[in-house]
């Protein structure tokens, strides 16, 4: 489906992250205007897609930051900038934290927003807003919300802060609540599973039997898309994904694939797993591994007509590629 023009510029908060530079090479692709919104010049790296797309500066993300500049003339803000979970938290208050950058940095960047005249803005959140687990169904954007942990409790108080500005504004709001996202340029996680594949690693997860849902920049990026140029995402919330859940195994087979190597495999009950986790603090990991977690993407196809533009083993394929060439680019 075609994209509508968005008025003017977009503004991409984050923009030096992964999605963010993606979603920037999307814009300029689709020859719409944009601009990036970095916390540091030094860390912004142009390329041939992006290379003419103005920067600005706005340092610390919080209830101070000052978007004056930035928002200038812009009618759609992409919000991407976030505190994100973090493996070794060293804050003393670590829910403070999140707040102070994910709640009242996005109220902030929102209210200065409005007061610019921008017409909409796009808040990228997350599943977690909805819960860390699902077993009988997939989650949907109206379940009952349960988040759990700083991070996810931050974004959703973020997501009611936005409704309430735009009700009191009347700028349109468009909340995305994505999955775990993958892609070339992918780190965390997803990053160290290509690493143990990559090396030979073997992997007690054969019995796993879960399902999860995943979502490819390809695919986020186009959503993300629909969300700025079409009227009837105005006031929605969505779930994104490929839409194709697969278990552990399978994602790690399939990744295998798309590196060239074999997933070396073997059963393990998954109860011992568990036992196993909770003995080494590695809860959280387990149940990642190990549990379900999977999203109704079905609003996202009935209202905006969206549907993912790759398929996952395209972006697996895309993935192991970048990876590869980065592994060669470091030797």
């Amino acid at each position: 489906m075609p994209y509508s023009t968005p008025d003017k510029t977009t503004l991409v908060t984050g923009a030096n992250g992964f999605i963010g530079r993606a979603l920037l090479s999307g814009l300029v692709r689709g020859n719409l205007e944009a601009r990036a919104a970095v916390r540091s010049r030094d860390n912004f790296r142009h390329d041939d897609f992006i290379k003419h797309v103005p920067v600005y500066v706005v340092k610390d993300i919080g209830p101070a930051t000052d978007w004056t500049e930035a928002l200038d003339g812009v009618k759609s803000v992409v919000h991407l900038a976030a505190r994100v979970h973090i493996m070794r938290e060293d804050a003393k208050d670590p829910l403070a934290e999140f707040r102070r950058v994910n709640t009242m940095g996005t109220i902030q960047l929102a209210l200065q927003a409005a007061a610019a005249g921008v017409r909409r803005l796009i808040y990228v959140s997350t599943i977690k807003v909805n819960g860390e687990a699902t077993f009988d169904r997939p989650f949907l954007e109206d379940d009952i919300l349960r988040p759990s942990d700083p991070y996810a409790i931050s974004k959703w108080e973020a997501e009611q802060a936005l409704r309430r500005i735009s009700t009191e504004t009347g700028m349109e709001i468009v909340i995305v609540r994505p999955p775990l996202v993958y892609g070339p340029g992918v780190g965390g996680n997803f990053l160290t599973m290509l690493k143990w594949i990559e090396r030979g690693v073997p992997l007690p997860l054969a019995s796993v039997d879960n399902r999860r849902s995943l979502v490819g920049l390809d695919n986020l990026v186009s959503l993300l898309m629909e969300c700025l140029s079409q009227p009837r995402a105005a006031g929605e919330t969505f779930l994104v994904s490929d839409g194709e859940d697969l278990s552990t195994p399978d994602l790690l087979r399939r990744t295998a694939l798309a590196l060239g190597k074999s997933s070396l495999l073997f059963p393990c009950p998954v109860t011992l797993l568990h036992m196993a986790a909770r003995l080494f603090s590695k809860g959280e990991a387990c149940e990642r591994l190990c549990g379900s977690l999977a999203l109704d993407t079905g609003k996202a196809q009935r209202l905006l007509g969206w549907n993912a533009v790759s398929t996952v083993d395209a972006e697996l394929q895309r993935t192991a590629d970048w990876y590869q060439r980065r592994r060669v680019s470091a030797m």
